[in-house]
């Protein structure tokens, strides 16, 4: 851990990832991100009702009205768990079929979103991966990661490299700070060309576009009108693949490396 091997343990966590995944013959994935803080709808409604009863107890507590109201949008939330998971179920079983060498699934590996698209993965049978990052508070991945396809990364900048690497789509649940870091990196490196155009799918209309104006970048100048079309929104798992399969259909899926 000294500084002067930061170098070394960047190069490593570069190069171990990269060459497991190039043994295993992984040439493509499909990237899904989301909030760790999305659980599954009936551990949702479990919180909610918890939540409730606490206020039901002290209704004057302004802390136990905010647990409730955030109780309230997180179970209104938990049905992307169920779509991230099918999700993963429609991808791996595509992915089967070329033998875990196309389209197959990759998130964080922690909770929230991540497990259910991991999970629906293990659900076909199938494979998947998870690249961790390394925190104070964070658990082990989640169990639905494949245990030789899981990383536990040190350096953000790097696990994020390795999100796009062989990246041919990537599907962003409603999330916070961490899923704005990955969403904003892509769309600026496909912005600058720095990488090839891929899908860049938003899930839940109403949650991006209340959390976020994209119109006024454009309307303030400071991106273009035609950097709009760098993603779309999608409400459905059937509707997310639909974009994906549409967006290659007819191109050459092999192998191709990404700068």
């Amino acid at each position: 851990m000294r500084d002067e091997l930061r170098g070394v343990r960047l190069q490593l966590e570069l190069m171990k990832t990269e060459l497991v995944q190039h043994d295993l013959g992984i040439c493509s994935t499909v990237v899904i991100f989301g909030s760790t803080r999305i659980p599954e709808p009936t551990a949702a409604k479990a919180a909610l009702a918890e939540a409730e009863q606490a206020a039901a107890q002290a209704p004057e507590d302004d802390g136990r009205a905010r647990a409730l109201a955030v109780a309230q949008r997180i179970a209104a939330k938990a049905r992307y768990y169920d779509e991230a998971r099918r999700l993963g179920q429609i991808i791996t079983t595509v992915s089967q079929t070329n033998g875990h060498s196309e389209f197959v699934v990759v998130t964080g590996g922690g909770p929230g979103i991540m497990e259910a698209a991991n999970r629906g993965a293990q659900d076909v049978g199938g494979k998947s991966i998870g690249l961790s990052i390394v925190l104070p508070r964070e658990e082990r991945p989640n169990p639905y990661v494949t245990p030789e396809l899981s990383f536990q990364f040190h350096y953000f900048a790097v696990r994020k490299m390795h999100f796009l690497l062989r990246a041919k789509a990537l599907v962003v649940f409603p999330g916070g700070y961490g899923t704005l870091d990955e969403l904003f990196e892509t769309l600026t490196l496909i912005q600058t060309k720095k990488v090839e155009p891929v899908p860049v799918l938003l899930f839940g209309r109403e949650y991006w576009q209340r959390v976020i104006n994209f119109e006024e970048f454009a309307n303030e100048g400071t991106i273009a009108p035609a950097d709009l079309e760098l993603f779309h929104y999608v409400e459905t798992a059937e509707e997310a693949w639909k974009a994906i399969h549409d967006f290659y259909s007819g191109a050459d899926e092999g192998c191709g490396g990404r700068h």
